[in-house]
C-alpha cells in the first residue's frame, strides 16, 4: 500500500539511537545536552501546547521538575532518540495529583479533561492522546506513541516474570533487569489484525459493547501464539461474526499505545454475506455499502457514526472509499 506509512504514529524516520542505549556515559551526555529536551506524561496523558493542542509540550532537561518530579512508573528518564539533532526523553510524574480537579473523566472512553501542572507554563496541558493524536505531526505523534507504550509498560513490569524479584531500569529504559536470577525483560507489543473484509461494494462493520451509540469499525483481534497473520484474520472474522473469508493480503500497520498493540491492518475477501455474531464478541455486525459508508464520513448518515479519526480503521476505510489501497 503505498501510503500506508501516513496513518497516524507511522514512521517520522526518527533516530531511536538503540545503539546508545547500552552506554551510560552517553546517554549522561545526551541528558546533559543544552538543547535536550523531555516529554512528561501524566496518567498516560502526554504533555501538549498550543491554542490547539496540537504540540508536545517538551521542556528542557534543566527544568526543576525534572530534580523534583512527583513520582512515575520509571526510575528515570525513559530515552527516545534524536530529533532533528535533539535528544529527547520522556519521564512519568503520575504520582502527582491535581489539586480541586475532578478525575473521575480520567481513563474513560472519552477523556475531554485537561491537567495544568503549576510549575509548567500556561497553555501546557496533559491531554488524552486518542483526543489529539490527528492533530500532532508525524514526529510529535511518533515520539507520544513511543513515551506511552514504554512508560506504560513500565507500569506492569516492576518484578521479574522469572522468579518474582524486583527488577531495574536498563538500556535507557527499553530494558528491566533482573539483579536476583539475571533475567532480562523488554518492552511488550502485542499484535493485533485488523480487517476490512469486503464483499462486492460493501465492508463488514461491528460495534463493541460501551462504544457510542452508532459507532462502528473493521473487526479485530489479537494474533495467537503460533498464528500467521493470515491465519488470524480468518479466525477472527469466522469467530465475531460468522463470515468464512478466502485471500488475504496485507495493507499497513500502526503502533497503537492503548496499551501496547502492533495493529496489522489486512484486506479479505467475504466468501459468504450471512453474518452470525459471537455476542460474547461483539455486540453487532453489519454490511455497509460504499455509498452509506461516504454518508457516514460526511457526517449525513441517520445512524452510522464511522471508526475514530486517527485509528488505522479510519485509515482504511478512508482509502477504501479512496480506491487507493493499492
Amino acid at each position: 500500500m503505498k501510503h500506508a506509512e501516513l496513518v497516524t504514529f507511522g514512521s517520522s524516520g526518527l533516530d531511536r539511537g538503540g545503539h546508545i542505549r547500552s552506554n551510560p556515559d552517553q546517554i549522561a551526555q545526551l541528558r546533559a545536552h543544552p538543547q535536550a529536551r523531555c516529554l512528561l506524561l501524566w496518567r498516560g496523558k502526554p504533555l501538549v501546547q498550543g491554542d490547539a493542542l496540537d504540540r508536545l509540550g517538551l521542556i528542557p532537561m534543566s527544568h526543576r521538575l525534572m530534580e523534583n518530579a512527583p513520582g512515575g512508573h520509571v526510575e528515570a528518564p525513559v530515552f527516545l532518540g534524536i530529533s532533528d539533532e535533539v535528544p529527547v526523553f520522556a519521564l512519568d510524574i503520575s504520582d502527582w495529583v491535581p489539586d480541586g480537579q475532578d478525575l473521575s473523566e480520567v481513563g474513560g472512553f472519552v477523556d475531554r479533561s485537561e491537567q495544568q501542572h503549576p510549575d509548567l507554563p500556561a497553555g501546557h496541558v496533559f491531554a488524552e492522546l486518542r483526543r489529539i493524536m490527528t492533530r500532532l505531526s508525524a514526529r510529535d505523534a511518533e515520539l507520544a506513541a513511543a513515551a506511552k507504550a514504554v512508560i506504560g509498560w513500565h507500569e506492569t513490569h516492576k518484578f521479574c516474570a522469572r522468579c518474582g524479584a524486583p527488577s531495574e531500569l536498563a538500556q535507557a529504559g527499553w530494558q528491566r533487569s533482573c539483579p536476583s536470577c539475571g533475567g532480562q525483560h523488554f518492552p511488550r507489543t502485542d499484535p493485533v489484525v485488523i480487517m476490512l473484509i469486503t464483499h462486492g461494494d460493501s465492508v463488514l462493520m461491528g460495534r463493541s459493547p460501551g462504544w457510542p451509540e452508532g459507532m462502528y469499525s473493521l473487526l479485530a483481534g489479537f494474533v495467537e501464539p503460533g498464528e500467521t497473520l493470515e491465519a488470524a484474520v480468518r479466525r477472527e472474522v469466522m469467530e465475531e461474526a460468522g463470515v468464512p473469508v478466502g485471500a488475504v493480503s496485507y495493507l499497513s500497520s500502526q503502533p497503537w499505545p492503548f496499551p501496547a498493540s502492533l495493529m496489522f491492518g489486512c484486506a479479505g475477501q467475504a466468501l459468504s454475506r450471512d453474518i452470525t455474531i459471537d455476542p460474547v464478541e461483539i455486540e453487532d455486525a453489519m454490511w455497509v455499502s460504499k455509498s452509506e459508508m461516504m454518508q457516514a464520513f460526511a457526517g449525513e448518515h441517520p445512524n452510522l457514526l464511522p471508526a475514530r479519526k486517527g485509528a488505522i480503521a479510519h485509515f482504511l476505510l478512508q482509502n477504501w472509499l479512496a480506491d487507493t489501497l493499492d
